[in-house]
């Protein structure tokens, strides 16, 4: 696994780090050099291409990015988890006060900790250690304490109650078995199917 980090610069910042990085001679150019340097903190710092300097701040991401390279454009191979973005900003903007990023790296994920990671409830710790020993007690087919009996046995009087007013379904009629009907002296009607049978 590598170490990797995303490097969000301004638009006219990304595209002299581009032309930099595609020239085969970079001495020849004017932004011959990139440098990025951080404060005591960690979490401030100066990116530092050419001549000019830019202040640089180190957030933590809202969710892990995960990172793919190929070596045959048909196979990818995982190479790092990023959880962290260097955010280069313009001389004149504030700051962030936060240390990590509110939003994610692409549209969907814009204000990704409010909108799609919900909150923990807040859960009173004996209320979840009672319902937890209720469970496993009705999982060893025991009983569980507190359980309100009273109110499941009026549950099954009512039913009765209501099963009293109703009628009784009548029952189906016996069926008696028929004798076939016999003609021409005790021989079996014949069907169609069989009256052709014959003709063949």
């Amino acid at each position: 696994m590598e170490e990797q980090f995303i490097l969000r610069v301004p638009p006219h910042v990304a595209e002299r780090i581009e032309r930099l990085l595609n020239e085969s001679n970079p001495s020849s150019s004017e932004d011959k050099s990139l440098d990025l340097s951080f404060s005591e903190d960690g979490r401030s710092g100066t990116f530092v291409i050419g001549n000019e300097h830019f202040p640089a701040s180190l957030l933590d991401l809202p969710t892990v990015v995960e990172s793919y390279k190929t070596y045959d454009d048909n196979s990818l191979i995982k190479t790092a988890d990023i959880g962290q973005m260097i955010m280069v900003r313009e001389s004149g903007d504030a700051a962030p006060d936060v240390i990590e990023y509110r939003h994610g790296l692409t549209p969907p994920m814009r204000d990704a900790r409010k909108r799609r990671f919900r909150r923990e409830p807040d859960l009173n710790p004996e209320l979840v250690s009672r319902v937890e020993k209720d469970l496993l007690k009705i999982m060893a087919r025991g009983t569980a304490d507190n359980l309100d009996v009273e109110a499941g046995e009026q549950e099954d009087g009512d039913e009765n109650a209501r099963g009293a007013n109703k009628k009784p379904a009548p029952k189906p009629a016996p069926k008696h078995d028929a004798p076939e009907n016999l003609t021409n002296a005790g021989e079996p009607d014949r069907s169609d199917s069989e009256e052709s049978d014959d003709s063949v």
